[in-house]
């Protein structure tokens, strides 16, 4: 399967933004567990701190990936 570096990043858009959603929910209800109280502005910063990271992380990856797979053909 080869797929453009545009479909990669809408690939790890779309995990990034479906994991950032995930993440918020989590730390919402696993925080108070550990005895952390937060707002809802607080936990979105949280998450908002990983975003960059994970997008650049998931693209990488399925650069990386897809570079492995073209050289296997060679």
């Amino acid at each position: 399967m080869k797929q453009s570096r545009t479909m990669s990043m809408l690939e790890a858009t779309a995990n990034v933004v479906v994991g950032y959603v995930l993440a918020i929910a989590t730390q919402i209800v696993v925080f108070p567990w550990f005895g952390i109280e937060t707002g809802l502005a607080e936990h979105l910063s949280i998450g908002l701190a990983f975003v960059g990271v994970s997008l650049a992380r998931g693209y990488l990856l399925r650069r990386l990936f897809e570079a492995i797979r073209i050289r296997s053909l060679e």
